[in-house]
């Protein structure tokens, strides 16, 4: 049993490790270092395992080993991704996070990894002393970024609007940020995917945090295929300009994706033909956002759309938006399907059976078997769309407008 002295004599040594560990911090900070600083510094004093990540998980530095990590691991707080599942931590025996905030903004969180014995109170005042250096440290990290962003961002929006003709501009910039503009490149525009109209209303400032971790989540991902690539957030965009390969683009895609755990926001993705050269990056540029746009309207929020993909949804994408677009195609629809174009049960039964001709060339047999019905049953819906909408069998143009319309109408759920 401890006598009052050693209670005295341990809680002045937790107290002087906690000053030791407050003042070599600080020092880091003042000497310029970085989180990998003060995560070895928190790591060495304390005996942990020590990271830092994004407030949604995705690691930003750390001085952890491979035992670590295993322990991480096997408590099911990583995901296969590698993102630290942070909202799994508290209770755990492993593992313990802190908030690291400045002036009431989320900036990041501090995890400690040990596999010997629960976490104390002295253990938790160290971690929240180095939480606010660290504090300190990001919010003059971010300053200095947001200048970046803002010249970079400038320069390549110059750049994808033609706006920059001079080469020698061009190559003296790129070179400055360290971009490597002489490969070929296919343009990605990534958007925040807007919150349910049911949901409660968001703030301007809370938007805002969501973009900045968004961007940033694009950022760190990227900066792990390949050095020289612009990444950029343009506010309500992020454009990256990526190695061409559509399994390029996925792997991206999904690793800033995660498990979409950690309150990450779902987003959706256009890709551009490949750019071969600066002056086909305007044009890559408006078939991204062409595509991103098209790819929401068609297959709903969280998709990844190639403009190469698009199809025939691009010509009818053209069709301005606002009431009277929208009243021509409406007529157009109206027109050609008639009352398939009602939003009743037996009319969306008929369409679908009705795109399915169409995939099949109006093999019937094969239509009835993709659609589980007997040979007659689909003679019979066949004569009834063709007494509602025209001899479709025979008519290739026919069959034209109709699966036009049908695009039409599946663009504008």
């Amino acid at each position: 049993m401890l006598t009052s002295g050693d209670r005295e004599e341990l809680a002045s040594a937790a107290l002087a490790r906690v000053d030791a560990l407050h003042t070599g911090l600080t020092q880091i900070v003042l000497e310029g270092g970085n989180l990998d600083g003060i995560a070895a510094e928190v790591a060495r004093v304390l005996g942990v395992g020590v990271v830092f990540t994004s407030t949604d998980g995705r690691e930003r530095a750390a001085a952890l080993d491979d035992e670590h990590r295993a322990l991480l691991a096997e408590n099911g707080l990583t995901d296969p991704t590698g993102r630290i599942r942070v909202e799994r931590i508290e209770g755990s025996r492993v593992a313990h996070v802190s908030r690291v905030a400045a002036g009431g903004t989320d900036l990041a969180r501090l995890v400690c990894v040990r596999a010997d014995g629960p976490w104390t109170a002295d253990d938790v005042h160290a971690l929240e002393r180095a939480a606010a250096v660290a504090a300190l440290l990001i919010t003059r990290e971010e300053a200095i970024t947001a200048v970046e962003n803002k010249y970079q961002g400038d320069f390549l929006r110059d750049l994808l609007l033609r706006r920059a003709v001079d080469p020698a501009y061009v190559a003296e910039h790129a070179d400055t940020f360290g971009w490597d503009l002489a490969r070929p490149v296919v343009v990605v525009v990534a958007e925040l995917d807007p919150p349910e109209p049911s949901a409660e209303p968001v703030s301007g400032a809370q938007r805002r945090q969501w973009q900045e971790r968004f961007s940033a989540a694009w950022q760190q991902v990227v900066s792990t295929v390949a050095p020289g690539i612009p990444v950029v957030d343009f506010s309500s965009e992020v454009v990256a300009l990526l190695p061409e390969g559509e399994d390029v683009v996925l792997r991206v895609v999904q690793a800033v994706a995660g498990d979409k755990g950690g309150g990450r926001r779902p987003f959706s993705v256009g890709v551009s033909r490949v750019a071969s050269s600066l002056d086909e990056l305007p044009d890559a540029y408006a078939h991204a956002r062409r595509a991103v746009e098209v790819g929401r309207r068609v297959n709903g929020g969280g998709s990844t759309t190639f403009f190469d993909q698009l199809g025939l949804h691009r010509l009818i994408a053209l069709i301005p938006d606002g009431p009277e677009g929208a009243g021509e195609l409406a007529a157009f629809v109206s027109d050609v399907l008639g009352p398939l174009a009602e939003q009743t049960t037996e009319a969306a039964d008929l369409r679908e059976t009705l795109q399915v001709l169409l995939d099949t060339n109006f093999n019937v047999a094969e239509a009835a078997r993709l659609q589980f019905f007997h040979y007659n049953t689909m003679r019979y819906r066949v004569s009834k769309l063709e007494r509602l909408l025209g001899p479709l069998s025979g008519d290739p143009h026919l069959r034209l407008d109709v699966a036009v319309a049908l695009r039409v109408l599946e663009m504008a759920r």
